[in-house]
């Protein structure tokens, strides 16, 4: 699944989607923009569709992708250290960064039972787009998106 902001770069996948970000997270594997370029647009397309639903899938993933990165970046992998708390899976409080961001936007916070309505891609894709360091102009677009898809 790729959102409407991410349409921009979406035929190439020359950047890496939220969807696959999410998954490197939930692996612990770290992709540079150098390795995913990398990447043929095969490698990129399994890495969009193969799932990671438990943590057998997880297993598989994360050998797949260290695979691709020895093989066409001819690197070793660099690991995420494990998360303990990942706010993109909680449904019942905003996190602080999405509020902080919606207030430097000049946009209105979500409500909660909007930010409850969301799936957990997108509640992903809002944090990782308000992450320090992370070009977030996109921040706003998919706010725009989320809630006009869900009707909230």
């Amino acid at each position: 699944m790729l959102f409407n902001f991410e349409m921009d770069f979406a035929d190439s996948l020359r950047c890496i989607p939220m969807m696959v970000r999410m998954k490197l997270d939930l692996c612990g594997v770290k992709v540079s923009l150098r390795q995913w370029s990398r990447f043929t647009r095969e490698d990129r397309t399994a890495l969009l569709a193969r799932p990671v639903e438990n943590t057998t899938q997880c297993e598989m993933y994360r050998a797949f992708l260290v695979d691709l990165i020895r093989r066409r970046a001819e690197e070793e992998p660099a690991f995420l250290p494990p998360s303990p708390s990942k706010a993109w899976q909680e449904a019942d409080d905003i996190p602080q960064s999405i509020r902080l961001a919606a207030a430097s936007h000049s946009v209105m916070t979500p409500t909660l039972h909007q930010w409850n309505h969301l799936s957990t891609l997108q509640r992903f894709a809002l944090l990782k787009l308000t992450r320090p360091g992370h070009e977030n102009q996109n921040f706003v677009p998919a706010l725009k998106e989320f809630f006009e898809r869900n009707d909230c």
